[in-house]
């Protein structure tokens, strides 16, 4: 017995569906979320390598700057009464030293007159001898064939000067030193004058 075969009918039958799209692989995420892993497990190490290299960095100087000071300060405190020793056997030195200077006053703070040479006195009598400066002038004698005197530096006084003159005869030399500058002079004979000067200059200093 035969059977007739019919043509399906749409809409009978196993059930059509639309076709599913193929399944992305998931490989590539995950190779992509454990590079970043490596990357951000090797930021995070550096991150506290410095964090703690610093600290490590700070309290090492904190530490040695806090020592250096204590056995400075240790240090200090033991020396106060040797230093205040040296500086007041310094200060009394000073002081004998300025006591010194006072009475016997450098070369540099005095001017100097000197006469020397043969000058027989005349009928007029001995060498007439005249120093100072332009404000102060004195009278000096001259013994045994010299004259010397001193006067203390004045840095407003124009110049000072030492005149020696002769009586009939002679022969004397004359000097003045003023800061280290010397002028001298000589007369010879009759009553010619030796006269020797020191000016200060006009932009400071002596000639």
């Amino acid at each position: 017995m035969s059977h007739q075969q019919y043509p399906q009918q749409p809409g009978y039958g196993a059930p059509q569906y639309p076709p599913q799209p193929p399944k992305k692989s998931n490989v590539g995420k995950i190779l992509g979320f454990g590079c970043l892993g490596f990357v951000g497990l090797f930021v995070l190490l550096g991150i506290v390598a410095t964090v703690f290299g610093g600290t490590s960095g700070s309290d090492d100087s904190g530490s040695s700057s806090g020592s250096k000071p204590a056995a400075g300060a240790a240090e200090n405190a033991e020396k106060p009464a040797e230093d205040d020793t040296d500086k007041n056997e310094g200060s009394e030195g000073d002081a004998e030293k300025g006591g010194g200077q006072d009475e016997k006053p450098s070369a540099a703070k005095v001017v100097t007159f000197k006469v020397w040479g043969s000058a027989p006195a005349g009928a007029l009598g001995p060498l007439d001898i005249t120093y100072g400066s332009d404000s102060d002038t004195r009278e000096g004698a001259f013994k045994d064939g010299t004259f010397e005197a001193t006067l203390p530096l004045k840095d407003d006084a124009l110049y000072f000067h030492v005149m020696a003159q002769l009586q009939g005869s002679g022969d004397v030399n004359c000097s003045v030193t003023v800061a280290g500058h010397t002028k001298k002079a000589h007369a010879s004979g009759g009553y010619n004058i030796c006269d020797a000067q020191v000016s200060s200059g006009l932009l400071g200093g002596w000639n």
